[in-house]
């Protein structure tokens, strides 16, 4: 198994438990984090050697992740397992699957890559390199068997992971936050890249906010091996009075707020699931906007607003994401309880279409391929 963010380590992590329930013997080993690490899952690399994003970003460490994947496909080529499962993380993945297949492994892809949103081209990619996929939206599966690629909808794990209804209230008691006071989520991303671009806008717009809602309190659910640089990144720049730096614990922090701030990923789907009004934002270097942006295939980036077909929350990108539009667009929301109470049944209904037994399906694809 390779899982390289922090999103895909968690996917993984529960389909291993569906895994191991079916196969007590399992071994599991390959490139992973704590999540999976958690399920006795050997890690050959740390899974932080392959979290970076956008093309700037990934040229700089090129040379690094082109040798870990080679080093990884002898090693498995030399001692052949009965699968590779690859979660997420296309650009590495698909490459190694096809090489791998090629040679005879079955391979398993977890994550339909956004082959809807601005790569179509990938999909035959997807044909040479994947047995299976597996995909976590529902209009994915006939999307690919059009193109003959055998897929499965297996739910979102986390629309099973999440509560229909959050307790706010128990939330709040646990991160010790004011019970009825206004709670304004930040999450500037889980990559170091993201964090660099994302947090000093994000605080700067809080402080703003602050001004307008001097009560309001701002919490980041910080990745913990980046919270040191969060706190540094506070301290230097503007940033809210009332700010709180938690380390991990995001649901916690979803399930507290009344609005999130969010840079636009993984995390906009959990505050979706948590049902909480949000401004997406985000900001990459210029080369990688300038790249991908005549590519892009649908209007929205942000997940929420790609499973409604529609903007039900704003978008600020590249020169929008400025710290006087993501506080303008904060406080357009807080002054509109209609609007937040409207958007809080989208969510419900989009939550309700997502929520599968992710981990069984999962397993039990899984278990054909073996079959075959």
């Amino acid at each position: 198994m390779v899982a390289g963010e922090a999103s895909g380590d968690l996917l993984a992590g529960h389909v291993l438990d569906a895994m191991r329930s079916r196969w007590p013997d399992l071994v599991a080993q390959g490139i992973g984090g704590a999540q999976m690490q958690a399920r006795r899952f050997e890690p050959w690399w740390p899974a932080e050697k392959l979290s970076v994003s956008g093309y700037a970003e990934v040229l700089r460490h090129l040379r690094e992740i082109l040798g870990i994947r080679d080093a990884l496909r002898q090693r498995l080529l030399a001692d052949r397992p009965d699968l590779f499962i690859g979660v997420d993380a296309p650009d590495f993945n698909l490459g190694l699957e096809e090489q791998l297949r090629g040679q005879g492994i079955k391979t398993v892809h977890f994550v339909c890559p956004s082959i809807w949103a601005w790569r179509m081209k990938r999909v035959e990619k997807l044909k040479r390199a994947c047995d299976h996929v597996l995909c976590i939206f529902p209009f994915e599966p006939e999307l690919l068997a059009k193109h003959g690629v055998p897929a499965t909808y297996v739910g979102h794990p986390l629309a099973s992971a999440i509560p229909m209804e959050p307790d706010r209230a128990g939330a709040r008691a646990q991160l010790g936050l004011s019970p009825d006071g206004e709670v304004i989520a930040v999450l500037p991303g889980s990559r170091a890249s993201e964090i660099e671009a994302m947090l000093p806008r994000f605080l700067a717009a809080a402080a703003l906010l602050q001004k307008q809602r001097p009560d309001a309190a701002f919490v980041i659910p910080a990745v913990p091996h980046l919270q040191a640089r969060i706190s540094e990144l506070a301290r230097r720049g503007p940033s809210p009075r009332r700010l709180v730096i938690v380390p991990g614990q995001s649901h916690a922090v979803l399930a507290a707020c009344d609005l999130a701030l969010v840079t636009s990923g993984t995390a906009t789907l959990e505050a979706a699931l948590f049902k909480r009004p949000m401004v997406i934002a985000y900001h990459t270097h210029w080369l990688t906007y300038a790249l991908m942006k005549p590519r892009a295939l649908q209007p929205w980036v942000g997940l929420p607003n790609i499973l409604c077909r529609e903007f039900v929350v704003p978008e600020l990108l590249q020169s929008n994401a400025k710290p006087e539009l993501l506080a303008r667009a904060l406080a357009d929301w807080l002054g509109s309880p209609d609007r937040m109470q409207a958007v809080q049944e989208k969510f419900r209904v989009l939550h309700s279409e997502l929520r599968r037994d992710t981990a069984t399906l999962a397993a039990n694809a899984i278990e054909k391929v073996l079959a075959h």
